[in-house]
């Protein structure tokens, strides 16, 4: 026998198949003991995933990451592109996957701001900080729109939107639904009066993150998509379905632009074990929802216990955090009373914005210590009762 049929031979022999071992996972209540910190400043999941996820993980065979996905052979992307379309009802080929919704956001800016002249981007006040820098990184340029405080609640002006695009004519508009950090959202019959009375060749880039919060409906996705071919609807599931750390975004996007799909598409697939993660998550819309419902008590703590207090205005939200504005004087006695209990929440530094915090909504234990670190916090300054 020769020798390299010994060498095969011992190796057979000695292989035996192997699980990932997987450490079970924490009670919920004592899910952030590994960090010691609350994280309630990045809209992150303080829930426990689905049992569905939990299986997908400790079933996982890592011999699968021996070998690239061989389902772009059949002219697919991922098993996950086509189970997203079979969900939404749109065509595979139509379907992006990226590494999270930031890789969505940045290959539409970054494509469609560099294939012409014209280089700005349109997009909302008061919005993620990173839509302007991934314009800058691609050498374009950005202005704002409005949002509108009206009340509790911030909201876009549908015809101030269209009459900023059509006098500006940007490359793209974009629009955020639910917007962060302000909460707020758009219907999708005002998209569509946008998409109806704006130029064609402006591309629309809707980052619906946060979407699922508001509504179980994508019926009216697929419509969308299938008329105006100048519409990228950019979806994650880092929010609803609490996976920020899988990095899976996906996309929608009209016909025409096989460019670009080149331009995003991975030729030899996609991390199969995310894959495998995801699809897992998609079958989980039950115990997800569940979740979002539980954030409502968080929500209704909020307005109870801090709406009246003075110098606290606490706004709408229909996304998985609230935005608060608070009398500035308490922010460093504040910062302090928080990260002595291991709490992290956002103060925010943006332009009109200063007065205010974003929370993440997570568990009610949590909620329940911001809100009373909160309140005892404003109980030892001088601004309580006062106007």
């Amino acid at each position: 026998m020769c020798k390299n049929s010994i060498k095969q031979n011992i190796f057979h022999a000695s292989y035996q198949p192997f699980r990932l071992k997987v450490v079970p996972l924490q009670t919920e209540h004592n899910i952030n003991k590994q960090t010691e910190m609350n994280y309630l400043d990045r809209n992150e999941f303080n829930f426990e995933p689905s049992q569905k996820v939990i299986e997908a993980i400790q079933n996982f065979d890592p011999h699968t990451l021996c070998f690239y996905t061989r389902i772009y052979d059949q002219g697919k992307k991922s098993v996950v592109s086509v189970r997203l379309s079979e969900i939404y009802g749109i065509p595979e080929e139509q379907v992006l996957l990226g590494y999270g919704g930031e890789e969505m956001l940045k290959n539409a800016i970054h494509y469609f701001l560099m294939e012409g002249d014209n280089k700005t981007i349109l997009i909302p006040e008061f919005s993620w900080w990173y839509y302007n820098r991934v314009a800058g990184e691609c050498g374009g340029s950005f202005e704002m729109y409005p949002l509108h405080e009206t009340g509790d609640t911030f909201a876009y002006d549908v015809s101030e939107v269209i009459d900023f695009t059509n006098r500006i004519h940007p490359r793209m508009l974009l629009l955020a639904s639910p917007n962060n950090p302000t909460g707020n959202s758009l219907t999708s019959e005002e998209i569509g009066r946008i998409m109806e009375n704006i130029p064609s060749d402006t591309m629309v880039l809707i980052d619906e993150a946060y979407a699922s919060f508001i509504t179980t409906d994508i019926d009216y996705i697929a419509p969308l998509v299938n008329k105006y071919n100048n519409l990228i609807i950019s979806r994650t599931l880092s929010k609803f379905y609490g996976l920020p750390g899988l990095r899976v975004g996906f996309a929608f996007i009209g016909a025409g632009h096989d460019q670009f799909l080149s331009y995003c598409n991975k030729y030899l697939g996609y991390n199969r074990f995310s894959e495998a993660v995801a699809l897992a998550a998609l079958e989980s819309d039950e115990h997800y929802r569940r979740v979002a419902d539980e954030m409502e008590w968080g929500r209704q703590l909020f307005y109870k216990e801090l709406g009246a207090e003075p110098g606290f205005k606490v706004y709408k939200s229909v996304a998985n955090f609230i935005l608060v504005k608070y009398p500035v004087a308490i922010k460093e006695k504040l910062q302090k009373a928080l990260a002595d209990q291991s709490y992290k929440i956002k103060f925010m530094t943006d332009k009109g914005l200063e007065d205010c915090l974003r929370i993440t909504l997570g568990r009610r234990e949590q909620i329940q210590t911001v809100v009373d670190t909160i309140k005892k916090t404003l109980s030892n300054s001088p601004l309580k009762g006062e106007d």
